[in-house]
């Protein structure tokens, strides 16, 4: 469980390009601090300090943050106290970019 509960749901602006094709530059996401945390889930965490956006995978009771641009390494995180919400949303500039994520 992450130490967000009762937090209200943000939205940030996605900058970069370390989860492209699913979400690219200048896209809104939609994070939910009490979202459901559960392997595969696109989630918002902490990493040495800093805030980064990755796909969340368990393997074996081991907690990695993955990007969806193999360009990028892929981050071991010490467990779910990291995670500090889970995207929940997907906006961009045409109504097609919306998309949910449970």
């Amino acid at each position: 469980m992450n130490d967000s509960c009762g937090q209200d749901p943000f939205v940030l602006k996605v900058l970069g390009d370390s989860m492209i094709p699913e979400f690219n530059e200048g896209h809104i996401i939609f994070i939910e601090p009490d979202g459901a945390i559960k392997n595969g889930s696109y989630v918002f965490a902490v990493y040495e300090d800093e805030y980064i956006f990755r796909q969340l995978l368990i393997e074996n009771e081991e907690y990695f943050l993955k990007p969806l641009n193999n360009a990028y390494p892929t981050l071991k995180i010490s467990g779910l106290e990291d995670i500090k919400g889970v995207i929940t949303q997907r906006a961009g500039k045409r109504r097609k970019e919306l998309k949910h994520y449970v």
